[in-house]
């Protein structure tokens, strides 16, 4: 009889020692795949056919060229918003969405290769960032990666300080190689009364 109990007992170890020990090599499998979809969401990926995100000079594109591996590459925007691709030289990349610099791609690869597949992915997304300054608790340099307005750059920056004046924010914007000032009422804003300003690129918000 305690014959029996024993091996029933030592069955029943073997059999956890082999369910847990599966149960690690599925999570240590599983591991490399979520890591890198982190990397992927930190880097700032976006897929080619977005509309949303406007390439600028400092971001870092991946281009793909269905089947031709010269011609697929991770290339850099220049300060003069251009890329540089075998054949087809330099490519104005900035002001475009990966979607629009996708089509400009393709009309421009058909007189080199038959029904160009081309996608484009940003890598790094360091062109768009705006620069908070003054009464948030958090001011700095915020890279973004979509559209963003006022109303959703203050929670990013940490919200407003005990001190800060919310009826007088001050956007410094520079268009046309001049310096444009926008006033914004964040109490007027978050009521209604007011649009909230959408920002661009380069804008230097300060909160006094």
């Amino acid at each position: 009889m305690r014959k029996g109990c024993v091996g029933n007992t030592v069955f029943v170890v073997i059999f956890a020692l082999l369910f847990f020990a599966s149960f690690a090599l599925a999570q240590d499998a599983k591991g490399p795949a979520e890591k890198k979809e982190v990397q992927k969401e930190v880097k700032g990926e976006m897929p080619a056919d977005t509309d949303s995100y406007v390439i600028g000079p400092e971001d870092v594109l991946f281009i793909h060229v269905w089947r031709e591996e010269l011609l697929t590459r991770q290339v850099p925007v220049r300060m003069d918003g251009k890329i540089s691709l075998p054949v087809v030289n330099d490519v104005q990349a900035a002001g475009l969405t990966p979607l629009q610099l996708k089509e400009t791609l393709a009309k421009r690869l058909k007189e080199f290769v038959d029904n160009p597949e081309v996608s484009v992915i940003v890598i790094e997304a360091n062109s768009y960032k705006v620069f908070v300054y003054g009464e948030v608790r958090t001011p700095g340099v915020y890279r973004l990666r979509a559209e963003t307005s006022i109303l959703e750059i203050i929670p990013m920056a940490g919200g407003f300080t005990e001190w800060a004046d919310k009826s007088d924010i001050t956007i410094i914007r520079k268009e046309n190689g001049k310096e444009k000032r926008i006033g914004a009422n964040y109490n007027r804003i978050v009521k209604g009364k007011d649009p909230a300003v959408k920002l661009k690129a380069g804008d230097v918000i300060v909160v006094p």
